[in-house]
């Protein structure tokens, strides 16, 4: 936003400063990228033309259904014989040659209509921008030489007529150098655009915005990239190319002091627009982070606290972790007590057999011997039944209802 209350205008015969005039309210507007961009956006779809494909494309061979009991789908097939194309599927937007879905017709909405008081907001907010010189540079425009932003020239302008005096004019103020980018971004357009009448695109240069056409608008118009505009028809595709805001715009000084009428101040309303009043901005000092760090504001809030670090609960898996499962289980304490104390006497038992070994002892203890003997027994005496079994059937072992049966030895 400009902080300078008066902005200089420059003579367009010497080249030199021949004056002050107030900056117009309409250059603090607020700066909105998003609301420009909206507006662009519709307003460039009014220049659209209607295109469609042809209401029979797809359409024109002649072909019927076969119908049903032949073994393939119903699609239309090309009649006839002798050629490939006979028997082919036609019409569908599935087939080879076929119409495309949803034909497009010419009565698609093309336009859209945009708000005024939208439009206007986005007007204000490109003007706006043309005058900060960072939006200006960051748009492509070579301002290096430019003496000053917004830039202001006397009337005298609207009186050239000749390209060769206009061009004469743009360098004396080093706005030259920016209509020589657009000449050297000159190149053939991608796509098939330039088989259609607009083969070659270039970058937008400077705007020049007059009040009065006295032959300035013949001069300019051959100039590569520049373009003209009457002050009481300022257009956002204009000052805006692409949706992007930062224009470089020259102005006359009539057309400069316009404005305020055009657009009006913060104390009044426009007298060119039905009472319009510009967009005032939502916080009134931008700098958010003075604001805070004010120390009216710091002396009213509470302080800072300390960023406290979360606490998060790590779950453990109790069949891992013994805290986990005593928490489950109480009792899994005494259990493990258990199986410490029998592997302990293990791992003793295990040394003193090792020992005895080492030592040429057999480890076996009496209780060993025992167990030992005991079951030599057991397994002697199951032998024996067996075979006393085979050898000596008895009535008993007969199952009921079959008398006289005898099992055989060795069976």
């Amino acid at each position: 936003m400009p902080g300078r209350p008066t902005v200089s205008i420059f003579s367009s015969s010497d080249a030199s400063q021949s004056g002050h005039t107030t900056l117009p309210a309409v250059f603090l507007a607020p700066v909105r990228p998003d609301v420009v961009h909206q507006v662009h956006t519709g307003l460039a779809k009014n220049k659209r033309q209607p295109y469609s494909v042809n209401k029979y494309a797809g359409k024109k061979p002649s072909a019927e259904s076969w119908g049903t009991g032949r073994a393939v789908s119903r699609i239309p097939r090309v009649r006839g014989g002798g050629t490939h194309r006979s028997g082919q599927a036609a019409f569908g937007n599935m087939c080879r040659g076929g119409r495309m879905f949803a034909p497009t017709k010419t009565w698609r909405k093309w336009h859209k209509r945009i708000n005024t008081n939208q439009k206007r907001f986005a007007i204000t907010s490109a003007l706006a921008a043309s005058a900060i010189p960072a939006l200006v540079m960051a748009r492509g425009h070579k301002v290096d030489e430019i003496p000053e932003l917004p830039f202001v020239v006397t009337d005298s302008m609207q009186e050239i007529q000749k390209t060769s005096k206009a061009l004469e004019f743009l360098a004396k103020f080093g706005v030259a150098a920016d209509v020589a980018r657009c000449k050297q971004s000159r190149k053939i357009r991608r796509g098939k655009g330039k088989m259609r009448n607009r083969r070659y695109v270039m970058r937008r240069g400077p705007l020049v915005v007059y009040d009065s056409a006295d032959g300035c608008e013949k001069a300019f118009r051959n100039l590569p990239g520049v373009e003209l505009c009457h002050v009481d028809r300022l257009n956002l595709l204009q000052l805006a190319p692409g949706g992007h805001m930062g224009r470089l715009i020259v102005w006359t000084q009539t057309s400069f002091e316009k404005l305020d009428a055009l657009y009006g101040t913060y104390q009044q309303k426009a007298t060119l627009k039905n009472g319009y009043s510009l967009p005032r901005h939502i916080m009134t000092q931008g700098d958010l982070a003075r604001v805070i760090n004010s120390d009216e504001i710091q002396s009213a809030i509470k302080a800072a606290q300390p960023v406290k670090a979360r606490a998060f609960k790590l779950k453990k898996n109790p069949l891992k972790n013994l805290g986990a499962m005593v928490k489950l289980n109480p009792y899994s304490m005494t259990l493990r007590r258990v199986e410490l104390k029998k592997a302990a006497a293990q791992a003793r038992r295990n040394a003193e057999v090792a020992a005895m070994r080492a030592a040429g002892k057999s480890p076996s203890t009496d209780a060993d011997r025992k167990k030992r003997k005991e079951k030599k027994a057991r397994k002697q005496a199951s032998k024996d039944y067996f075979a006393t079994m085979n050898t000596q059937p008895t009535k008993a072992m007969a199952p009921k209802g079959m008398p006289g049966l005898r099992l055989q030895s060795g069976f």
